[in-house]
């Protein structure tokens, strides 16, 4: 199967998609671009908001406006007003790394992990910010975190290290949010890309976005790609389900250190591209606090 393009937005680098299903849109982030995203499936209109600093991934809170993971902090943002309430800093002290990926847990928590920018050493994190905004962290020596979803019972938490090329992993416990016994689910080594932003279909299917991969596949809960969704540029970043009937994967794409001949053969990089695989995906829970 192929991905359509659906929305030319020419995204620097779109990352971060999710469906919200209260409002009815998918919502993403351009962080290169400074701007946050919205797409209503129904009228096919779009609509985007300019952002002071670079967001790397949000989510709608349960108590109403975003939790959002800006580079080198998580705050509580109302989008209407700008109105910004910091909950914590992103490890202030290396100055080397930022926020990157994440994604809330079935229980509403937000499981967000960072990346070295800079050298891409293993020197970040994965953090986890509960309802209550109390703050932890669960993994460390991360150098590129990605593909953080959980399954559809929320006891099993997927994340890759993007370099490491694979995505491992961990049960997951839902009344502590505390991930354990990491294993490899599967391996990149053979695949064209390397594993970014992932999402979890109903059946338990993990698809992810293959970096550089020009793709995304499905990882079937042996571990198995049993699924292939091309996309016509090299460069797809993060995937959701979505749409009225949650049958829709979309699918946000980058034009970062693309060089002029590669945009050129290449042109609706940094578009939203879309897909019918015929399975239907999960809703993420809002934050809770």
């Amino acid at each position: 199967m192929e991905a359509g393009l659906i929305l030319e937005c020419k995204n620097q680098h779109g990352e971060g998609i999710f469906w919200n299903p209260s409002d009815g849109l998918v919502w993403w982030t351009d962080i290169e671009g400074g701007t946050l995203w919205s797409f209503d499936p129904e009228t096919m209109q779009s609509h985007s908001i300019a952002m002071q600093e670079r967001v790397c991934c949000f989510a709608p809170r349960q108590s109403g406006g975003l939790i959002v993971a800006f580079a080198n902090r998580v705050s509580s943002l109302d989008i209407e007003s700008g109105a910004e309430e910091k909950i914590c800093d992103f490890e202030p002290d290396n100055p080397d790394t930022r926020l990157n990926d994440g994604r809330t847990d079935r229980q509403g928590r937000l499981i967000v992990g960072g990346m070295n920018e800079v050298t891409g050493a293993a020197t970040s994190s994965v953090i986890r910010i509960d309802g209550d905004l109390a703050v932890s962290t669960l993994i460390e020596r991360v150098s590129c975190a990605n593909s953080i979803c959980f399954s559809p019972d929320g006891l099993t938490m997927y994340f890759a290290d993007t370099p490491d090329r694979e995505i491992v992993a961990y049960d997951y416990d839902p009344a502590n949010g505390i991930p354990s016994g990491r294993r490899v689910h599967a391996s990149f080594a053979q695949e064209p890309g390397l594993p970014d932003g992932s999402c979890v279909d109903a059946e338990g299917g993990v698809w992810n976005a293959e970096w550089e991969g020009g793709r995304v596949v499905r990882i079937a809960p042996d571990g198995k790609i049993d699924r292939i969704i091309e996309v016509p540029v090299s460069k797809p970043t993060c995937c959701t389900f979505g749409g009225p009937d949650m049958d829709t994967l979309f699918i946000t794409t980058s034009r970062l250190m693309s060089d002029a001949e590669t945009l050129a053969k290449e042109p609706s990089s940094g578009g939203l591209f879309s897909v019918k695989p015929g399975v239907t995906g999960t809703i993420d829970v809002p934050f809770s606090g």
